[in-house]
């Protein structure tokens, strides 16, 4: 049998005829022969060939979607979810709106005294309480005799007792005032107030007696409670509040104010309510200075947590 004559570029295998022609020289030898050690040969019988594995940017996507572990709590968050109004909610704590032994002592232990005198105020003997009272009280006599003790007694009662709504005040505004400028700056925002707004009632109600206008009993009425404390703290927290909420409280305590003003039961009392009020609000520069609006000291070592 004739065998077909051949060059050096020609195989006798049909199939490897039409493939391309190998780059001749040493690294074509050393690269043909890795081929081979690495991959099947192509017409070797039950290996099956490899397909072409062709890329797309959607298909990309569809294998890493189907990859991936569903992770709700790291998805993102859509535009107009409620998650950061529940995170804000869950971060509320409604204990930090009343006074605690070691977050607010000031406003914590003011309020045990003023509710045991409340205390005896109601269950003692009324002429006993009676006579506490009338010592306590801050009127022009009591005032030009010994006013710094009389200052001081007068604080320790409340007007209308337990069932005033000057308690709640006393509470709430005394407690986030105390968290914002401190225990002392707080005593003194109140003292100051009740000292200031009580002489700024009887000192023309003794010179309205000198002059004839009042009668001479008008030097021994009854003038006591915190009110006028309350008063003034509620102007100077109104400062360090956001500003919607600033107005909103010095709207709803000013209406009160006025509308005490325009019942003229006691005109007096009302008067040193408005100017207590007036009184607090001057304070906004120097409390500024110590206070953050909007913000709270954490008190969380109330419940062993660290600070």
């Amino acid at each position: 049998m004739k065998r077909p004559v051949t060059s050096g570029a020609e195989t006798t295998n049909p199939a490897a005829s039409s493939a391309p022609a190998a780059p001749s020289g040493p690294s074509a030898s050393t690269d043909s022969t890795a081929d081979r050690d690495a991959a099947p040969a192509a017409g070797l019988d039950g290996i099956p060939r490899q397909r072409p594995l062709a890329v797309s940017a959607e298909g990309v996507h569809v294998a890493v979607a189907e990859s991936a572990p569903a992770d709700v709590g790291t998805s993102p968050v859509p535009a107009g979810s409620a998650r950061p109004l529940l995170a804000r909610l869950r971060r509320v704590r409604p204990w930090r709106l009343f006074p605690t032994p070691t977050g607010t002592p000031f406003t914590f232990g003011y309020a045990v005294v003023l509710a045991v005198t409340s205390l005896v105020a109601e269950y003692a003997d009324p002429g006993l309480v009676d006579r506490v009272l009338q010592a306590s009280s801050t009127d022009v006599a009591h005032l030009a005799q010994s006013p710094v003790r009389v200052l001081v007694a007068s604080a320790l009662w409340i007007a209308g007792g337990l069932t005033s709504a000057y308690v709640i005040a006393f509470l709430l505004v005394l407690t986030a005032l105390e968290r914002r400028i401190g225990g002392w700056r707080t005593a003194g925002v109140f003292l100051l107030g009740h000292g200031l707004a009580t002489l700024a009632t009887e000192i023309p109600v003794g010179l309205s007696v000198l002059a004839g206008h009042l009668p001479e009993s008008s030097l021994h009425r009854y003038d006591y409670g915190i009110s006028f404390g309350v008063a003034t703290s509620v102007g100077a927290l109104a400062g360090l509040l956001r500003p919607w909420l600033r107005w909103t409280v010095l709207a709803v305590f000013g209406w009160m104010v006025v509308g005490d003003l325009i019942a003229f039961t006691d005109p007096m009392t009302n008067w040193g309510h408005t100017m207590a009020l007036a009184i607090g609000v001057a304070t906004w520069p120097l409390l500024r200075r110590v206070g953050s609006p909007g913000q709270l000291q954490d008190d969380d070592r109330d419940h062993g947590a660290p600070s």
